[in-house]
């Protein structure tokens, strides 16, 4: 990074003028390029693309932003929009400015949870809640008096998901995916009818949020915003419990958190519809879409790592997930009452 061109373009917002300016890469891959940036006594983050910025990336980092200035003000905890370069003169891509957040990240910790809540099952449900409260307050939030009309589509937002995942899908199709056009068939005869638009995170799960050091649980704010746009917030609450373990499933070895002291799913439902005022009713079509589009956004990662284009290990188990996923649907589009 030319960390020379950096300071002389905080120096012309007023960000700590004329200090010595310290960068440290915090993370990279193939989605962001993430660095703390510290310049006298502010502590900053620096979001941007990876070197070889992908087709459309600088577009999207410029949407990330957009919402998290949308959330200043706001009862959402986040970390606050600070400023933005579209000049991709000054280090050779986007990239924006983010305060600080002081917490731990699900990611980052060996099993998920640090301590009080490694050895301590009981303060494991507050962590849950304050997951739900996340959606719950930013589904809420007046995007259009924040600045986000045309952010996104709204109108017709169901009429479309289908129909643009199943377009989606048709531009790495290489094999049959078994369930995927029950589920497909399904969503289309079940829309509904009757919601209410709100800020979508996109992605919403433990891997995109942060906590408080130290119990009780307090979350500390919601990140990667990448995939975020105004639509029906259900879909974010499906996004969580779409994988959440059922009462009676092994919740030690689910995912990349342990569950093992968490509340069941209709806990979680019922603490969502109090916090955020939605009724839930109907949120087994949430669940099939959420499964629906997740089976397809994995498939284009397996796709990819099949014809060896593909930069993440990962990638390589997506194969037998995105089956799971596409069975799933199925089988929940063929048993619900809805």
């Amino acid at each position: 990074m030319n960390t020379e061109s950096l300071a002389r373009w905080l120096d012309g917002r007023d960000i700590a003028p004329g200090e010595p300016l310290e960068v440290s890469l915090i993370s990279g891959g193939t989605s962001n390029d993430i660095y703390e940036i510290r310049r006298g006594d502010r502590q900053l983050v620096l979001r941007k693309p990876p070197e070889k910025v992908p087709p459309g990336r600088n577009e999207t980092m410029l949407r990330e932003f957009r919402v998290l200035n949308a959330l200043n003000g706001t009862d959402v905890p986040h970390p606050e929009a600070v400023a933005v370069c579209e000049d991709t003169d000054v280090i050779g891509s986007c990239f924006y400015l983010m305060g600080y957040v002081d917490g731990w990240s699900p990611m980052n910790v060996e099993g998920g949870w640090p301590e009080p809540f490694r050895s301590d099952l009981s303060l494991r449900p507050g962590l849950a809640y304050e997951l739900v409260n996340g959606i719950a307050r930013l589904g809420n939030v007046d995007w259009r008096a924040q600045g986000l009309e045309g952010f996104g589509r709204p109108d017709g937002f169901h009429d479309r998901q289908v129909d643009r995942w199943q377009a989606h899908l048709a531009k790495f199709a290489f094999r049959e995916i078994p369930g995927l056009d029950t589920a497909a068939a399904w969503l289309r005869a079940h829309r509904p009818s009757h919601w209410t638009p709100g800020i979508i995170h996109g992605d919403y799960q433990f891997a995109n949020v942060m906590f408080r050091h130290g119990a009780p649980a307090r979350l500390a704010a919601l990140v990667d915003f990448e995939m975020a746009t105004v639509g029906d917030p259900l879909l974010d609450l499906a996004w969580v419990i779409m994988g959440w373990p059922n009462a009676d499933e092994d919740r030690s070895q689910k995912g990349y958190v342990s569950y093992e002291g968490m509340p069941d799913r209709a806990d979680l439902l019922e603490h969502y519809a109090k916090v955020g005022g939605r009724d839930v009713g109907e949120i087994d079509y949430y669940v099939v879409l959420a499964r629906f589009k997740m089976a397809i956004v994995l498939e284009g990662g397996y796709a990819r790592h099949v014809k060896g284009e593909g930069g993440n290990l990962k990638m390589a188990f997506y194969g037998d997930t995105v089956l799971t996923m596409a069975a799933q649907a199925a089988e929940l589009a063929a048993t619900t009452r809805l």
